[in-house]
Formats: structure tokens, sequence, C-alpha cells
């Protein structure tokens, strides 16, 4: 019998249903459970361009179908696990830290404390014995012989300079101990007001060992209100991108060094020196944004470098990162930014890049 099935099914008065060859599992699963109870178990026919039809049992279907859902279900149940260990991690972590933070801040207190009276002693000590040695023009041979042992000219000179560069270092040390703790801080449940510039000069104390003397940081900061914010996840963002134009210019700079020696081998020689700006102000609602929070007030942070920019496939590649099935294949430490940005503070992450002329990366924040 070589007529159509359509045929017999007009005599059986059972409406068919068709799908083509490249209709998933789970799309098919659905349309199948939609029809009506009775139809149920009734084949589904499936188009093939090799063939004129093929008929799909609807059991094998709901069981296929089901089957895919246990596996998403596992894969969701796996990677929601992995990312509560990784949490943990990273709070214990931070904890960690912020305790050696605190160990060191407690010896550098005393320190610090302690060297504001050794240098009124030491200055007055000093101011002493300039007026012993005013006042006593012929001094005993014994004394005369320790002051050329002891070079005291010399150590007169130098020892108040010596006292300040031990408090300036320990300054130094306060402020790296305050940083590490600043980042390493733990949200809570709920966003709290912070002071965005802090958090930022904060991830510029740690990156001080990267950001060498021909790195120039320019800081355009604004007016910025206290912001509510987690402000933990949102330090993390800013060391990303700020790691990210570090090493953008670094490798540039490489690249220079080698144009410089070997030039006329077809190296372009770029004489500009690298530089990051930060740019922060309180802008106006953008409605593009969020139509729903066009009453509020946006933080907007700009951080922009003259490194060597981006290539347009690059640059597609990292804003395709940005999606949610892409970041599930890799999660990019941008597209955690984009998560923690857009997700977590319900913002916008925006990057901008332009080959030779640099990268910039822009973060808005809605203000309450």
């Amino acid at each position: 019998m070589h007529l159509p099935l359509k045929i017999l099914y007009s005599y059986a008065r059972i409406e068919m249903l068709v799908l083509s060859e490249s209709t998933t599992i789970l799309a098919a699963a659905q349309q199948a459970l939609r029809r009506s109870p009775e139809l149920q178990p009734e084949p589904i026919v499936v188009q093939i361009d090799s063939q004129p039809y093929r008929l799909l049992d609807s059991h094998a279907l709901n069981i296929a179908y089901w089957q895919i859902r246990g596996i998403e279900t596992q894969v969701r149940y796996e990677k929601a696990q992995a990312q509560m260990i990784q949490s943990e991690k990273m709070a214990s972590l931070g904890r960690l830290v912020n305790g050696v933070a605190h160990e060191i801040l407690d010896p550098v207190g005393f320190i610090w404390g302690n060297l504001t009276y050794v240098s009124d002693y030491s200055k007055s000590l000093m101011e002493l014995l300039s007026i012993y040695d005013a006042h006593c023009a012929d001094p005993p041979s014994q004394i005369a012989q320790i002051k050329e042992e002891i070079d005291f000219d010399f150590l007169q000179n130098d020892f108040l300079k010596t006292v300040a560069s031990i408090k300036a270092g320990a300054e130094r040390l306060s402020k790296l101990a305050s940083s590490l703790q600043n980042f390493c801080h733990i949200d809570d449940i709920y966003p709290k007001p912070a002071d965005l510039h802090a958090n930022i000069d904060s991830i510029l104390l740690l990156l001080k060992s990267r950001l060498t003397g021909e790195i120039e940081v320019v800081k355009n900061y604004g007016y910025l209100p206290p912001v509510p914010c987690y402000a933990g996840q949102l330090n993390q963002v800013f060391m990303n991108i700020l790691t990210n134009s570090i090493d953008g210019l670094i490798n540039e700079a490489v690249s220079q060094e080698l144009a410089k020696e070997f030039k006329g081998a077809g190296f372009q020689d770029f004489d500009r020196k690298p530089q990051i700006e930060i740019l922060t102000q309180v802008c106006s609602p953008e409605p593009a944004i969020d139509p729903d929070k066009t009453h509020l007030r946006w933080v907007s942070i700009r951080i922009a470098d003259n490194g060597p920019g981006m290539s347009a496939v690059k640059h597609k590649k990292i804003l395709d990162s940005f999606s949610t099935e892409k970041r599930a294949l890799k999660e990019t430490s941008l597209a955690v930014s984009y998560q923690i940005v857009t997700g977590k503070h319900g913002g916008a992450f925006r990057m901008r890049s332009e080959l030779g002329i640099g990268t910039e990366f822009e973060i808005l924040l809605p203000l309450a």
C-alpha cells in the first residue's frame, strides 16, 4: 500500500503530530504532551528529507525526555554544589587573610604609637647634645675620641631621618594590612553603603608591585555618596578590571622594547606613556539599562587604559562570554565581573575597545 499516511489518519479521524527531523527531543516531548489524553499513545510523524516519513513512539520519546531532564537536574545540582564549595573556600580564605591582616595591624599599631614618642625623644636628645657641644668648646679627650669613632656629626643628621623612614614603613604596612582587610571583606546578606573611592585605592595599593613606575594611574574622582553594594564582590570586580588593564599595558611595554631592539623588522614603535585613568561620577538615569529604574540616579566608574586594545574577534568573544550559556562553559574573570555587577547589583557592565587605542570598562550602579 503506497498511499500517504495522512489518508489512513483521515479515515481514523485522528489529528497527526508532524515534526521535522531537526526538532529537539525536549521540544518534541513538550508538543506531544500538549495533545489531548486520548491521542497520547499515538505515534508521532517525523518528516525526513531522504524518506517520506518515520514514526516515533511517544513512549520512547517520553523516556528520552525524562532522561535528559534528569541529566540536566544532576548537572545543575553538581554546578550549584561546586559553586557552594568555591564560595565557602573563598569565604574561608577571606577570613584567614583578614585574621592575618588583623595580626599584622596589632604590632604595627604598637610600633606606630611608640614611634611618635621615639621621634620626640630623639629630637629632645639631639637638642640637648647640641647645647652641650656649644657650651663645651674643649671637651675631654675621651669624649672627643668617642665622637670621632661613632661619627657623631653624621649620626646626628641621619638619626632623625632613620626614625622618619621607620615611621613611613610602618604607615605603609598599616595601609597594606587595612587594604587586605577591605579586599577580603565578607559580604552580608544585604548590601551596605560603601566608599567606592576607598575601595579602589585599596585595590591600587595591593597592585602597587605590578604598577611599575612606567604605568601612570590618573584618578579623576568626582563626588560619590556612599553606595549601597556588596563591597567584597565589587572589590573583586575592580581587581579583575585593573589586572586586565595592567596585563595589556605590560604586554605592550614588552612589545615596545622588542621594537626598539629589532627596528626595521616589521615592528611599530608607539611613543606613549602607559596610563590607566579612573573616572567616577553620578550620572543621569538611563532608561535603556532598566526602564523600571528611571527614577534612580546612577554611579559611573570608568577604568580606561591606552594599551593595545582588542581585535573585533576577541572583543566579540569576551562579550559572548557574558551570556549564561557561554559563562557556564568557561567562567572568565570578566564574565564573573559582569555577573556580579548585573545580577547581584542590578547595574550595567560595559566594555569598549579599539585596536591600537585602548580599552575602557564602565560600571554603572543604581543609587537608591
